[in-house]
């Protein structure tokens, strides 16, 4: 844009009033010297009435203004000036040689177009951005890499225990001592065709874990129903054992694993943990069990997470299925159907409940720890039961779709200055104090809410068939700003590595605190990191996000991002002696280490990297489901949906 004084406006002079009211010259050269001699001969006489002593600077100024015009004349096309608008509309039709305008010398620089932020610029070229499919296999290898790194940590110092302590190089029990990364690690084994891991994970289930059953004493129902009992089912229908499906597009090898055998210890750990039903007088489950004594018993307060006793179904229905007895159904799902007659606020429920009573306990609602896999087995349990979604498991789709309108009516709010989408506490309540607080746990939501927009087929394909409706869109569009806000929590630190918990600016709220460290990033004011929650646990929600967004968007600024969070963790969590650690400070360089490789990194996060940047065939979101762990379960179909899947893979 020009401005004041520049050359879109009337030019200071005409060319009339320099040639002293006589006719235009023919030749455009004489005029250039009739000017030239003009001008010099009214300077010099100007000037020689002064005195060197007296020039002053004004006189000065007067002089450049002067000899600025000259130079002007001189150097001015034959064409003669062009006024700023028409400059603007046949500046294209001159050539480089073209000399200096008025208007190249006196405008403005032009104002820049802002930068756009990430997710801008892959909208707008997504096509020249989209990194070549040989570039997702060699990143697709760096995270089996990884996860093979991980896993020779893991076997070197710490076989046998349920978790690896890296810096220390060694094992600890966390989880009841049942080998859980062991199981939480061997259907990522399967899946990545990391065959030696396959060997190794499913020798030491075969020839230690029955027994451990029998030794070990106080599991969690929850923990060891989503990461041994899940493990151990995905395991068994990834290496072959549920033969009538053939919808993962990962091939069974003769190396896998013996999915009889993990099927007579699935069962065995089954039964064990049905005591924590049985034994409840509500349909609310206990929350821990002996598995020696086969006995089962309550929190030492007596009461339950939320999210805990509702999230057994997907693991309890498949093995029913596969096993063909009804009782860890019957079971799982009894406390669903209660779920169902309890009061909410808006579909959205307290974090604790009292198994002795069968009722919640207190008013604190939030979507992060103790409350968020409620929210996402309402919808996936719906979605494994194919053939019961429009009968009797109906109810579970309508208690979903009311929950994610509460969540966005009491829930969502944007943070200032940059409008960031999160998702916030009542800590006391619909009637208490709204927190702009966010763990990192909520990051799971965005997978969720695209998932139950499209059930698992890609975008396209739905608006193609008309099958979204507008909630559906929405719910798709809170997915994506939610899914943007997870990744900003990453980048907006000095690590590119989130912490546990996150608060937000917003408007009205004085909340405060220290920033993520990353002064560079354009949400840094957004985003308030406090040093109680600054540690990173290697958590895979995110990433989850990221993964299911990818598959049903097919938008490769997620991958993209995957791959900058997987950089992140490769440079600041690796140890060098084998596995990663969880980090104490993310904030901060370098890292303080914490000691720590959580089983779930290489249950879930490194698996759902590694599939994130792989095919899309691969584990079809239409035909399986993930469990709270990332293992796969398939989507249980009638018996003609099972032939027609058999008749399509003949032909």
């Amino acid at each position: 844009m020009s401005g004041g004084g520049g050359g879109s406006g009337p030019l200071p002079y005409s060319m009339r009033d320099l040639d002293g009211g006589g006719g235009a010259y023919n030749n455009a050269k004489f005029r250039h010297r009739s000017r030239l001699k003009m001008a010099s001969q009214a300077l010099f006489t100007n000037s020689s009435k002064y005195e060197c002593g007296k020039f002053t600077v004004g006189k000065f100024l007067s002089l450049l203004l002067v000899s600025g015009v000259i130079y002007l004349l001189v150097h001015k096309s034959s064409d003669g000036f062009v006024s700023g608008e028409l400059h603007e509309k046949v500046g294209n039709t001159h050539t480089k040689k073209d000399s200096p305008k008025i208007h190249t010398f006196w405008r403005k620089p032009p104002r820049l177009p802002p930068r756009l932020p990430p997710n801008e610029i892959y909208r707008n070229n997504s096509l020249l951005l989209q990194s070549p499919q040989s570039e997702w296999t060699f990143r697709q290898k760096k995270v089996k890499e990884a996860f093979e790194h991980a896993w020779s940590g893991y076997r070197n110092y710490a076989m046998g225990y349920d978790e690896l302590m890296p810096l220390s190089r060694r094992g600890v029990d966390g989880l009841g001592g049942l080998g859980a990364t062991v199981v939480d690690s061997l259907d990522t084994a399967i899946i990545m065709g990391a065959d030696d891991v396959v060997s190794e994970a499913s020798k030491w289930i075969e020839d230690n874990l029955m027994k451990k059953l029998s030794e070990k004493g106080q599991v969690n129902l929850f923990e060891t129903t989503i990461r041994v009992l899940g493990g151990l089912l995905s395991a068994y229908h990834l290496s072959g054992g549920d033969k009538a499906r053939s919808d993962s597009g990962i091939a069974v090898t003769s190396k896998t694993a013996n999915p009889e055998r993990l099927l007579e210890v699935s069962k065995d750990l089954a039964d064990r943990l049905l005591l924590a039903f049985t034994s409840s007088p509500t349909a609310i489950p206990l929350s821990d069990v002996v598995l020696r004594d086969r006995t089962a018993h309550a929190a030492p307060d007596g009461l339950s997470s939320t999210s805990e006793a509702t999230t057994l179904q997907l693991e309890y229905s498949y093995l029913s299925t596969i096993s063909g007895d009804p009782k860890y159904d019957l079971e799982a799902m009894k406390v669903l159907e209660h779920m169902r007659t309890l009061p909410t606020v808006e579909g959205l429920v307290p974090i604790y409940i009292n198994p002795s009573s069968g009722q919640f306990s207190g008013e604190n609602i939030r979507l992060g720890s103790r409350g968020d896999s409620y929210y996402e087995y309402l919808l996936k349990v719906w979605v494994q039961q194919e053939k019961y979604r429009n009968t009797s498991l109906k109810y579970l789709f309508e208690m979903y779709t009311e929950a994610m309108k509460g969540v966005k009516h009491l829930l969502v709010r944007k943070t200032i200055p940059n409008e960031l989408v999160f998702v916030g506490e009542l800590p006391y309540g619909r009637n208490g104090g709204f927190s702009p607080k966010m763990d990192h746990l909520v990051c799971f939501l965005p997978g969720t809410l695209a998932l139950g927009a499209t059930k698992g087929i890609t975008k396209k394909k739905a608006l193609e068939n008309h099958l979204l409706t507008a909630e559906d869109i929405e719910n798709l569009q809170l997915a994506e700003d939610l899914a943007k806000t997870c990744v900003e929590m990453y980048f907006v630190t000095s690590t590119g590595l989130a912490p546990e918990i996150a608060y937000f600016h917003i408007e009205g709220n004085s909340e405060g605190g220290p920033d993520g460290g990353n002064r560079s990033s354009q949400y840094v004011n957004d985003i308030i990191i406090k040093p109680l929650d600054h540690h990173n646990l290697l958590r895979p929600e995110t990433v989850e996000s990221l993964f299911v967004l990818y598959r049903i968007t097919e938008d490769p600024k997620y991958r993209e991002w995957g791959w900058q969070i997987f950089q992140a963790f490769e440079k600041y969590t690796r140890v060098d002696s084998g596995g990663y650690t969880s980090l104490d400070d993310v904030t901060s360089l370098p890292p303080p280490r914490r000691d720590k490789m959580e089983t779930f990194f290489l249950g879930e996060t490194l698996k759902y990297l590694y599939l994130l940047f792989g095919e899309s065939n691969i584990l079809p979101l239409d035909k399986y489901v993930f469990n709270t762990e990332a293992h796969p379960l398939p989507i249980i179909q009638s018996a003609e949906q099972i032939s027609h899947s058999i008749d399509d893979t003949i032909v």
